[in-house]
């Protein structure tokens, strides 16, 4: 299959620009595949413009920031499609976060519209916000009013994402309409892919992976196929679903995907139409994957890994998975930037570091986001501008370790601050920690992620609990984070602990720590 790189996207200064473009050229042509109905291009551009049109009715304008509470299916690329054609950007609210930090996002975004269903925007509280129903697609393509037509030169902000905070609320990542399209004129021709090939739209759309599932097909006139919720918490519903659906590309957290890999096997190895497997998230997985690959019946996909935070608009590398790479020294391989970006590994002091040494990974390029919604000292703080190999540049301090190997790649190593990856996710161990001393029973608790022999990982909470707390707090504490935390940020395990380590000069010892929360051998006389 020939690499497909339009015309429409080399000329695009907008997002809706692109796909107007994309669908004018394939009207009749599957855009998406939602639970057993599909919307051609030509219907998904009908659908957006009447809730675009019903938006700026509303009084949606340019610059405002309108939240998408939606159910995974056709109605968040119809609703992400119809806010972007008002000028306005969106903000996800997961349906599955709490109520709490909805509230929160809603507040510190300042948004005023919602689409979604107004009984559940009730439910979660937003009592305060203009509630406007996502579109009927079966409405015979007439408008109530003129659909917005604003002029986006692609400066304007596309999406504001929030990610996990260190003071304890999460802040909002802003990226512009540019920021995505440079990503998919530098990305896409790293894969071969077109027309007929059928994306799975499976993460959540607050993660910000879901960006280039969208997207990417809708550049190239592909079909993005969605994944139900209680599909993608299954993985042997998953496997009929990737079968069923002939899905070609696939992006997947490592985590996640081991799963996968498992229901796979069990399910005997069935065939699949997959020509791309993607991970990203967090390190990839080499010897499942390398399993995956060996026991894959017929042609094997082509197995991707891909890193970038949320600041730097989803991808910043790409390396494809090889032998070399599976039998390598190096576990985590992320490859080479993409084109349109820059990596270098800096010092303590930000001084540019040698091929081969530690440092903490910067990104410049033009997929740099524009920083963080309403936070202009964090802002300063992680988007620096900085003397380059060109002169002064801003780079975008991503908090990870790498090093540059000899063949000019790059090999992730971690954090070097107090934020981890879990199943794909970035957390704030503060955020987690500031929440769970909301409890009453709670006078401190650090957490930590703890690593079985076997490889299992589980984030796990040491608390220091107040006198009158019950004896097994494991259920109370673990109801109370599920009321203000999403569910990727609860811990897993709750070890009550006299008290919480300390080094010498009374910081936290994140090291002792872990050997608090290691799982207890079993004893050989009772204690």
């Amino acid at each position: 299959m020939t690499n497909v790189f339009p015309t429409a996207l080399g000329a695009a200064s907008s997002l809706p620009g692109l796909f107007r473009a994309v669908a004018a050229a394939r009207p009749a042509a599957p855009a998406v595949c939602d639970d057993g109905r599909t919307l051609t291009y030509a219907e998904l551009d009908e659908a957006s413009d009447r809730l675009a049109a019903r938006l700026a009715g509303e009084g949606v304008r340019p610059g405002e920031l309108v939240g998408l509470l939606l159910e995974r299916s056709a109605d968040i690329p119809v609703a992400i499609l119809a806010v972007l054609k008002t000028g306005a950007a969106y903000v996800p609210l997961d349906p599955t976060y709490p109520a709490e930090r909805l509230r929160y996002m809603v507040r510190d975004a300042g948004v005023t519209t919602v689409v979604g269903a107004a009984e559940q925007a009730r439910d979660r509280g937003l009592t305060e916000v203009r509630v406007v129903a996502p579109s009927d697609f079966s409405d015979d393509g007439a408008t109530a009013a003129p659909v917005p037509t604003p002029a986006l030169d692609g400066g304007e902000p596309a999406y504001v994402i929030y990610t996990s905070g260190s003071t304890g609320n999460p802040k909002g990542c802003v990226v512009t309409h540019r920021n995505v399209l440079e990503l998919l004129r530098a990305g896409l021709p790293l894969f071969q892919v077109g027309p007929d090939d059928r994306f799975a739209l499976f993460h959540s759309f607050s993660f910000d992976v879901s960006v280039w599932e969208l997207w990417a097909p809708m550049a190239i006139g592909a079909t993005a196929v969605t994944v139900p919720l209680r599909i993608a918490q299954s993985p042997a519903d998953f496997l009929a679903h990737l079968q069923e659906q002939r899905i070609t590309v696939l992006g997947q957290v490592p985590s996640v995907f081991r799963s996968l890999e498992m229901a796979h096997e069990e399910a005997g190895r069935p065939e699949l139409a997959l020509r791309y497997l993607v991970f990203a998230g967090e390190s990839v997985d080499l010897d499942v994957v390398s399993g995956f690959l060996k026991a894959y019946p017929g042609a094997a996909p082509t197995a991707v890994n891909m890193y970038g935070p949320t600041e730097t608009t989803v991808y910043a590398t790409h390396r494809v998975l090889t032998q070399a790479d599976f039998d390598g020294a190096v576990r985590s391989p992320i490859g080479t930037a993409l084109p349109h970006l820059d990596l270098e590994i800096r010092g303590n002091d930000l001084e540019p570091l040698p091929d081969g040494e530690c440092g903490e990974l910067l990104v410049a390029g033009t997929g740099v986001a524009e920083g963080y919604l309403n936070r202009p000292d964090l802002t300063a703080e992680r988007f620096v501008t900085l003397d380059g190999p060109d002169g002064p540049r801003r780079y975008y301090r991503t908090g990870d370790l790498a090093r540059r190997l000899p063949d000019g790649s790059f090999e992730y190593l971690g954090r070097n601050d107090q934020q981890i990856k879990l199943r794909g996710y970035r957390i704030e161990l503060g955020e987690v920690e500031a929440a769970l001393r909301t409890h009453e029973h709670v006078k401190d608790v650090a957490v930590t992620v703890v690593t079985t022999a076997a490889g299992a990982q589980f984030f796990v909470a040491c608390v220091v609990l107040t006198d009158d707390a019950p004896a097994k707090p494991a259920g109370v504490l673990r109801a109370h984070a599920m009321t203000v935390l999403p569910r990727y940020m609860v811990p897993d395990r709750y070890q009550p602990v006299p008290a919480l380590p300390l080094t010498g000069s009374g910081k936290l010892d994140r090291k002792a720590l872990q050997s608090l929360a290691a799982p207890r051998k079993p004893s050989a006389r009772p204690a």
